[in-house]
Formats: structure tokens, C-alpha cells, sequence
């Protein structure tokens, strides 16, 4: 059967119809969306947080042997602050065995359903009963960023020294103290990174030409980012040059999303580049140049006017960057997932559209001939049905050994993706790949195939 062709790593794909024409106001995200992150950034994270652990956690001195493990955890995984376990859900909260771990070890399909009871998780467990996430009972928390990974990594480590060691431990209470650690690194990340811009963020030399051309095309643009002014400077300065801020109509720093797109009243304060603190003013209208400090997302739209389908944000994470806006205010929204372009390079390896194209064909055998009685008819079913699930595997650990890929559990979505193609319009691997694309152009979602529809093999 003749194969797909490849998929262009750089593309833009759409989960709804988006007219460029239409949007004239383009705000950004900062970290891991203008600017990407080497994978140093998260040894800096994981080894910071470790740090603080043993001298402020009072945690045992030997866990400083423990060492950052690279690939070991993917975006888009929950982990059970009750129970201690970091696993992978499906958009129909489906738990996929052979991705649950406790510590470093996987956990075997009779252990996760005696720990779970069932295959399925109920909502109110993964999400909890409230609409805002920090007043959530849920007894999961997802890791919807890729600042997350390093944390995860940390937390599985310090779970297997303290299980190979048998010392007795809290699961919420490790989860919350690394949280913490990591959490109060982040100014002193602030400074290395600031220190070395060029060592920790990859060099984008079209980030200025895609500026360039959302200017001359008379677009607006702004900024909204948690992260502090002098951080951003620097790796923005490296980016784009000593100007950068010319190109921003708005510049919002240390918002403190989610909360900046859900709270209702916080003032938007001015930030002074000299004496590095916020001014008392009141601000009543949003000026080029200037530096400003929290806010809401209810001020930046009174301030500016800007509302609606004309605006199209862009961030990395699909729910503190893109639910809010596109749910409560009605903006398009992009996602900048940089994981894609490993995910796009796996999904061209030939090997792996030739397992894909044979796991569909095999599948609908089995599925066609799976009422049948004879004895060796059913021997042959079964010989069918191991080597699925031998096919099944192989294709999973291409992505990423222990949790496969961002996007698929098996043959479902993830919880991830269901949530990304909820709430952004568009998503690609980095913001300049819109490059590609005039100002003007129409993204077109794909018509997927539903499950009444027509037969393809690769849907």
C-alpha cells in the first residue's frame, strides 16, 4: 500500500478555520513561545530545585547524586499528588498501561488496576469540581508546560531514592515541596540565564522579520508574560536587538497568569526602568515604550479596545495562555509546541508509516473476523491480536520510551490533545513558521473522518 508523504515540520496546522485578514492585534507569551529553551534550561531548573530541597527542605544530602534524567518524562502527563504516580490519560480519561510510574519504576496493568480499580478515572479525580484551578479539588495535576518536565523528573528521582532506600515518605508532601523549590529558583535561573542569554535560548534570526512584517502590514502587537522585565530584556535583546521594544504597542510583565485573563479587578501598575520597581500611578491609558507591571486582561481590552476574533494570542500553554481568552473573551489563539518537531520527524521515518499503515490493516482483520468459532480460526485471531499489541508498543516507544508520544495514546488522542485542539485555532513548533504563510492566509482545519463516515487508513 503506498505510504503518506512526509509532513513538513515547519507547517502551521489548524484545529479551526482562522482568516488572518481578520486579526489585527497579535499578543504574545514569552518563554518557550518568542523565546525557546535549550535542554540546559532544565538542568539549571532541575539542579536549582534540588539545591533547595536539601538545604531549605532539610531532604537527605545523598539525594544531590541524583541526576537529571533527559527524555525520561513528556508534556501532557498527570501525576497523582495522592498516590505518587506520574501517568498518561487519553481524552476519554483512559489510563494507557505500561506508562505508569512510581518513582523511576513502571508499574504492571494488574498493579495499576489494583491501585485505580478501573481502566477509567472519574473526572471529578483528574479535574476536580471547580472552575478555578487553584481552588481545585482534584487529585491530579497535569504537566501542561515544558518549565513542568524538569519538576517531574525531580520529584520521580527524590520518589526512587526514597522507595530503593525505604524511607518512609508523603507523596503530596514531596510534590508540594519540590513544586516550591523549583518554584523559588526561578529568580535565581532569572540571573544565570541572564548572565549567558545565548547558552540557555536558541537564536531565532527570523523572529525580527516576522516583527518586521506584522508591522509593515499595520498589525499591532504586545506582550504579556509572568516572567520578570530584566529577564526578558536580555533574552529579547539577544533575539531581536537593543530595539526590540519598539516593535510592541503594549508591554505587560510579571502578570501572573492564569490570573491575569481571570481576575477581575488587579491594577495595572507601571514598572521603571531605572530604579528596577512599579510605580503608584494609576494608569489610564497603555502607552508604546513603557514597561507595565500585572493587570488584567478586562484593562488591557478597556485601555486598548482591542477584542475579540481581531486579537490572536500565542502561547505554550493551553490553559494558563489559551482557555481563558478563547473560552471567555472570544480571541483566536495560536500554541507553540515545540515538541512537534520531534513528534513530525518520528511520524516520517518509513519503518514508522509502515507499522502505522500495517497496525490499521491488521486491526480492521481482527475486528472483521473476530466473531468466528473454529478453534484454529480463533488460534490465528490470537496470533493476530499479540502481534497488534507487539506493533502497538513498538510504535509507542519511538516517541519517547516511557510515555510514547505528546499526542497519542495508543490510537486515541491524549488528555493533552484534546485540550490544545479545544482551545487553540492554530498550533505549530515555533512562532516563525508563520512565515510561511501571508499575512492574509486562511488556515483550513483538515476534515477529519468520523467514525460513520468513509474508510481511509491513515485517519
Amino acid at each position: 500500500k503506498k505510504l503518506p508523504k512526509d509532513v513538513n515540520p515547519k507547517a502551521v496546522f489548524a484545529c479551526n478555520e482562522l482568516d488572518l485578514k481578520e486579526v489585527n492585534v497579535y499578543g504574545f507569551d514569552y518563554d518557550y513561545t518568542l523565546a525557546c529553551y535549550k535542554p540546559s534550561m532544565d538542568y539549571v531548573l532541575y539542579n536549582l530545585g534540588r539545591q533547595i530541597l536539601i538545604e531549605q527542605y532539610k531532604y537527605p544530602p545523598e539525594i544531590a547524586q541524583l541526576e537529571y534524567k533527559p527524555g525520561f518524562a513528556v508534556r501532557g502527563l498527570h501525576y497523582d499528588i495522592e498516590k505518587g504516580i506520574l501517568l498518561k490519560l487519553d481524552s476519554f480519561l483512559q489510563i494507557q498501561f505500561g506508562s505508569v510510574y512510581k518513582g523511576l519504576t513502571p508499574l504492571s496493568t494488574e498493579e495499576v488496576l489494583k491501585l485505580y480499580k478501573n481502566r477509567i478515572i472519574p473526572i471529578a479525580y483528574v479535574e476536580g469540581h471547580t472552575k478555578n484551578a487553584s481552588d481545585s479539588h482534584s487529585k491530579m495535576v497535569q504537566l501542561a508546560d515544558l518549565f513542568s518536565v524538569p519538576e517531574m523528573g525531580l520529584i520521580c528521582n527524590v520518589a526512587d531514592y526514597f522507595e530503593c532506600n525505604h524511607i518512609d515518605y508523603h507523596p503530596e508532601i514531596l510534590f508540594r515541596d519540590v513544586k516550591s523549590s523549583v518554584k523559588s529558583s526561578h529568580p535565581i535561573m532569572h540571573k544565570i540565564v541572564s548572565d549567558n542569554v545565548s547558552e540557555y535560548i536558541e537564536s531565532n534570526d527570523k523572529l525580527r522579520p516576522f516583527f518586521d512584517r506584522l508591522r509593515n502590514a499595520n498589525k499591532k502587537l504586545f506582550l504579556v508574560t509572568n516572567s520578570p522585565y530584566k529577564f526578558v530584556n536580555k533574552g529579547m535583546e539577544m533575539l531581536v536587538g537593543s530595539d526590540w521594544k519598539d516593535y510592541f504597542d503594549v508591554l505587560i510583565v510579571q502578570a501572573r497568569k492564569p490570573r491575569f485573563f481571570t481576575d477581575i479587578s488587579r491594577p495595572i501598575r507601571v514598572f521603571d526602568e531605572q530604579s528596577g520597581s512599579h510605580i503608584w500611578d494609576r494608569v489610564t491609558k497603555l502607552e508604546k515604550g513603557i514597561i507595565y507591571y500585572e493587570g488584567t486582561v478586562k484593562q488591557l481590552q478597556d485601555l486598548t479596545g482591542w477584542r475579540g476574533h481581531k486579537v490572536l494570542y500565542f502561547g505554550d500553554h493551553p490553559y494558563s495562555d489559551l482557555a481563558d481568552v478563547t473560552l471567555e473573551h472570544g480571541w483566536r489563539t495560536g500554541a507553540i509546541i515545540n515538541e512537534l518537531t520531534h513528534e513530525i520527524a518520528t511520524l516520517n521515518n518509513v519503518d514508522f508509516k509502515k507499522n502505522a499503515n500495517w497496525l490499521q490493516m491488521l486491526t480492521q482483520l481482527i475486528e472483521d473476523h473476530q466473531d468466528c468459532e473454529d478453534p484454529e480460526e480463533q488460534r490465528i485471531l490470537m496470533k493476530w491480536m499479540t502481534e497488534r499489541d507487539k506493533l502497538r508498543n513498538e510504535i509507542k516507544f519511538v516517541f519517547n520510551p516511557q510515555f510514547g508520544s505528546v499526542f497519542r495514546t495508543y490510537h486515541n488522542p491524549t488528555y493533552f490533545s484534546r485540550r490544545l485542539f479545544r482551545f487553540a485555532d492554530i498550533y505549530t513548533s515555533n512562532i516563525t513558521n508563520l512565515l510561511n504563510y501571508s499575512v492574509n492566509h486562511t488556515f483550513y482545519p483538515r476534515r477529519g473522518v468520523m467514525p460513520h463516515e468513509y474508510i481511509s487508513y491513515f485517519v
